[in-house]
């Protein structure tokens, strides 16, 4: 066989494989559909009251320093958990850049490493990434890890017990198999955080999966890396993550422990898994989640600086099926004039979630939001930036799924400097993208009305 037969067959398998992972993710997707209770999303209208008030109380207008003071209070106040100082926080574009920062942490590690994800495929990046973790589990170091029955559903057996075999503690979160968590099957709630800790001193977190997808670098940022010889077949994914030192790695610890404590498993190996921590830098972090009956605070954080906006609110998320809450205050901050700005994908894995999505566009549109589609790559960063100072990466989309149903992992950035950098992204994002007026958009065809229509009846459920 030649070489270039050699290599379409190769690709060709590449390409059968990661259909068959979809299409298992999909129909066990589907049967989460059919599996789900009903359950509403908590009334938010009037978060802002209480900054509202403080702003009447004060003497003459509010300075931005003592507005985001506020807003920060606010947030401690509706959300129930305290913001935490003295952080580094670094930001991590798309996968290689990523994993590169993740691998040379867990090479570092001495004690725990602690990793929880949706999705941890067997291909050439999870084979490297689960040797790397088999290597450092027999070097004495303890790696415990969450990975989510449905995101992981294509992955064989056989890769998670050569691990297990290695001495690696793993939880398959909420199996698909009733029959392995008998009396306890939870297939609606998925755990769609990703989450890694090191040593309890190096946390990571955002929408980075362990998958080929993110083998390669979409073209963000594709002037720097102009003489890498970069061809169309090797762009990957669009995504943010981060890197946190400091005392708010205790939050994300927490988190990791707490998921470990629902699915009912061993208790975790006795270790220092919340060791001392300094301050690293000059960060003020808030580590939120959400999960099935919870006190939703992501969401409500979420809402609660959208209905605060003054200037700005600038939204990247490649699922987008909001629920009318957060639409209408959308639509309310457009009205008071602050520069709604949304990046949403103009492709996709999840054709429902897409075209749920678009069913919003033309009320989006009429109000005067902004909506690009990001044209160079798949889109899958959830990132946010509010005013230039209120910031957030995680796992959450902007979907009742990720509010309502999901295990979700968020970080909230409260600092200008910061927000300089994620609206810079948000810029270089934008020049990769197609703006989508209302005119344009009107003159779409018949057929997609239809299935606009069709998704968004299911968008409780998407």
């Amino acid at each position: 066989m030649s070489l270039c037969a050699k290599h379409y067959t190769r690709s060709e398998d590449m390409l059968n494989a990661q259909l068959q992972r979809l299409f298992l993710r999909y129909a066990a997707a589907l049967l989460c559909v059919l599996t789900a209770a009903c359950s509403t999303l908590p009334d938010v209208s009037n978060l802002g009251a209480s900054v509202s008030q403080v702003s009447a109380a004060s003497s003459g207008p509010m300075s931005a320093s003592a507005r985001l003071n506020a807003l920060a209070a606010m947030e401690e106040a509706v959300t129930g958990s305290p913001l935490v100082k003295g952080n580094k926080v670094t930001l991590l574009f798309d996968g290689p850049e990523t994993m590169t920062a993740m691998m040379a942490a867990i090479q570092q590690a001495k004690s725990t490493i602690n990793f929880e994800t949706y999705i941890f495929d067997q291909d050439q990046l999870g084979l490297q990434f689960a040797d790397l973790l088999i290597e450092k589990q027999r070097a004495g170091v303890q790696v415990n890890i969450i990975y989510d029955s449905v995101g992981s559903i294509g992955t064989p057996a056989e890769f998670f017990e050569r691990m297990r075999a290695a001495g690696i503690k793993l939880i398959e979160f909420n199996p698909v198999n009733p029959l392995k968590r008998f009396g306890r099957w939870q297939l609606n709630h998925r755990d769609h955080r990703k989450i890694l800790v090191v040593d309890g001193k190096i946390g990571f977190t955002g929408g980075v999966n362990i998958s080929a997808a993110y083998a390669n670098s979409s073209l963000f940022r594709s002037r720097r890396r102009a003489s890498t010889g970069a061809g169309p077949g090797t762009i990957g994914w669009r995504d943010t993550h981060l890197q946190i030192e400091g005392p708010a790695v205790a939050s994300l610890q927490l988190l990791f422990m707490q998921t470990w404590g629902t699915q009912h498993a061993e208790d975790l190996p006795d270790l220092d898994y919340f060791p001392k921590l300094d301050n690293a830098g000059d960060k003020t972090v808030h580590v939120l989640s959400t999960q099935p009956d919870s006190d939703y605070s992501l969401y409500k954080a979420y809402i609660l600086a959208i209905q605060q906006a003054r200037k700005s609110i600038h939204i990247t998320t490649p699922y987008f099926t909001p629920d009318r809450q957060l639409v209408d205050a959308l639509v309310a901050a457009a009205g008071r004039g602050v520069d709604v700005t949304l990046i949403l994908p103009s492709v996709t894995d999840i054709g429902l979630m897409f075209y749920a999505g678009q069913s919003f566009y033309t009320q989006l549109l009429s109000a005067g939001i902004r909506i690009y589609q990001l044209q160079v790559a798949v889109l899958h960063a959830k990132t946010a930036v509010i005013d230039g100072s209120w910031s957030t990466v995680g796992s959450a989309n902007l979907d009742i799924r990720s509010f309502l149903h999901n295990y979700e992992a968020n970080v909230i950035v409260i600092d200008e400097q910061f927000g300089r950098e994620m609206e810079k992204a948000f810029r270089e994002d934008i020049r990769g993208s197609q703006q989508i007026t209302l005119e344009q958009w009107q003159q779409r065809p018949f057929s997609d009305h239809i299935k606009e229509w069709a998704a968004r009846s299911l968008g409780y459920w998407l």
